[in-house]
């Protein structure tokens, strides 16, 4: 995320609700270090402060908010409105940030069903109704939520690179598969006008090639991948310990963005992750594309990724 002027916040803590969300995941990852090492007495601290997105999380209208030190919440609330308690972003954006534990998020929200409803009310609802909010005007970030046409998804900023894959996480892969396909083609392109927003550090571009191949690091600091659409037939990674893995995307068109099935070095696979490891022993995952969504394929809760709730 690009330098920005900080957001005048209702709260005593500048962007208090994005910190806040994104330490829990820092926590995470100190928590799986903790695990990995060891160490107990780390391990038990930080899996009490891997869960504190739930202390922003309004149960009244299921959007994550600014809290002031006495525990009330930020009374001047707006989902639509920028800055403030949220950094390059607003509510609708911040709201999906549990990477960690995606499932948690789930059952706050109130089950597969809701969930999946309040995430497609993201992609739907109006792009343009953004006031700036704490910024004080349109930083270019708003900007690009505008042109991009997809709700209030962000696709050009970190905040929301791992939303549509959330989709996996509930039962309902294809709705990702379109939405990968979607914002590959509509928002990304070779022209000077490539990007659709900063690309810190390559973090946009790594975003870029690992969904082109079919797949995104959802929860950094777990060894697997969350699975979209491939947008190439074929693709070989040579691998640094000499092994080649092969993706290939049989029957892929403009139109067949769907995973019909797939197949894993020839044995049929329904999962909608791969993990670090089955990348690296080398081999091919084959996926039968189709112009029509597979709404059977991925749906089990053994299908589903990672989330820290299921799987410590």
């Amino acid at each position: 995320m690009g330098f920005i002027p900080y957001p005048k916040n209702s709260t005593k803590v500048t962007e208090s609700t994005s910190r806040t969300l994104e330490y829990t995941y820092d926590d995470f990852c100190a928590y799986k270090l903790a695990q990995m090492t060891g160490n107990k007495f780390y391990e038990d601290l930080f899996e009490k402060h891997m869960y504190n997105y739930k202390n922003v999380f309004d149960p009244s209208d299921h959007f994550m908010k600014a809290r002031h030190a006495d525990g009330s919440w930020d009374k001047n609330f707006n989902p639509y409105e920028w800055g403030g308690a949220f950094v390059e972003g607003n509510p609708w954006q911040w709201k999906w940030t549990a990477q960690h534990d995606p499932q948690g998020l789930i059952d706050l929200i109130g089950g597969d069903e809701e969930f999946i409803k309040e995430l497609d009310e993201l992609f739907e609802v109006p792009s343009d109704s953004a006031p700036p909010g704490g910024y004080g005007f349109k930083i270019h970030e708003i900007a690009e939520v505008e042109a991009g046409g997809q709700g209030q998804y962000q696709g050009g900023n970190e905040p929301c690179f791992h939303v549509p894959y959330l989709y996996d996480y509930a039962g309902q892969p294809w709705k990702c598969q379109k939405l990968i396909r979607e914002t590959l083609t509509k928002l990304f392109n070779s022209g000077p006008d490539g990007f659709p927003g900063d690309e810190d550090g390559g973090s946009m571009s790594s975003w870029y090639v690992l969904s082109a191949m079919g797949f995104h690091s959802v929860t950094p600091g777990v060894a697997q991948y969350a699975l979209g659409t491939p947008l190439f037939d074929k693709i070989t990674l040579t691998l640094e310990n000499g092994n080649k893995f092969i993706i290939v995307a049989d029957g892929n068109s403009a139109d067949n963005m769907y995973i019909d099935s797939a197949t894993l070095n020839g044995k049929a696979y329904s999962k909608s992750w791969i993990s670090h490891d089955d990348i690296m022993n080398g081999g091919k995952l084959l996926f039968k594309m189709s112009a029509q969504p597979n709404t059977q394929r991925g749906i089990e809760k053994e299908d589903r990724p990672y989330s820290v709730s299921v799987n410590k």
